[in-house]
Parts: C-alpha cells; structure tokens; sequence
C-alpha cells in the first residue's frame, strides 16, 4: 500500500498536470475606474476539441473521510477542466500522468492553500474533488459538446491518504 503525502501546490510541481490559478502570482489590471482589480488570464481553457464549447458550472462536494483509499481517476480527453473553490479551505489534488494505465506509483499528491485552484490539461489523470473540513462548492469550467469526454479507469496497485500525513491549518 503506498501512502501518500500531499505537498504544496506551486506552479512548478504542477507543471506537468496542468496550471496553478493562484491571485497572489496573477497579472493585476485595474479597471472600472480603480474600483476593482481585474486578476488577468488566469488559465487556458481548451475546450475547442470536436466543437465542443466552454461551461461554467458549480461542483457541491462533501468532505473526504480519512483514510483514503484510492480506487478510481479520470480523465477528460477533449478538454481541460479547471476547478476553483469558493471557499477558503485547502483541498487535495490527486494526480497522475497521461499514462495508458494508472499505477499507484504514478500518483502526485498535491495540498493547496485554501485559495488556490487548478487548471488540468487534456488527459491529466485526477481524482475527484477531496474536500478537507466541511462541504465545498467549486466554480468548475470545462468543456459541453458531443464526443466522450470522460474517461474512468481503476487504479492498479493500492494507494490511501492518511489524516496524519496532512499538514495542520495552520501550516497551509
């Protein structure tokens, strides 16, 4: 069984799987007469595979139980699918390579700040949303369109998270 071991969210480590959406490193515009800061280009959104169209939707997710077995990850072939939480608690970023078949050994786990979100790119293997602490609603931005853009597969090996292996809040 591997364990893992979430570390923290930074555009480096996530390079790989798709973008960080982090306001702290974002282009600041002002506009609306310094009124307000416009947080600029944040991701790319690919959504264009097969005419597909870009949607805005909003994902409710409960809280993850620890420990954690990993048993499924997906993938979205004909788009990216970026998640950005509307609230201020960290959540987990399970990960894994465009690979043909999903290994434990494959796997990255990453821990935000509680106000950072991700961009996956096409084929990034993740896991559903893994909510610390209470419910979350994410803003979700992905592709609608025909073609399959879903892909589910059972991960090959074992892997869990572990509560004792997050960081405190306060470390975050």
């Amino acid at each position: 069984m591997r364990n893992l071991i979430p570390v923290p969210l930074t555009s480096d480590a996530f390079a790989q799987f798709g973008e960080v959406i982090d306001l702290a490193t974002a282009k600041q515009i002002p506009i609306n007469y310094g009124s307000t800061t416009r947080f600029n280009d944040l991701a790319t959104i690919d959504t264009g595979d097969e005419n597909g169209r870009t949607l805005i939707n909003v994902f409710r997710s409960r809280p993850v139980s620890l420990p954690h077995t990993v048993k499924i990850m997906e993938r979205h072939p004909l788009g990216s699918q970026a998640f950005l939480s509307m609230s201020d608690i960290a959540f987990l970023v399970l990960v894994a390579p465009p690979v043909q078949t999903v290994h434990a050994d494959d796997l990255e786990l990453f821990i935000t700040d509680g106000r950072q979100g991700v961009n996956f790119y096409k084929n990034t293997w993740h896991h559903y949303q893994l909510v610390l602490g209470r419910q979350t609603d994410f803003v979700v931005i992905d592709r609608g369109g025909r073609g399959e853009n879903l892909v589910e597969v059972e991960l090959r090996g074992e892997a869990q998270i572990l509560a004792e292996d997050l960081p405190e809040s306060g470390d975050l």
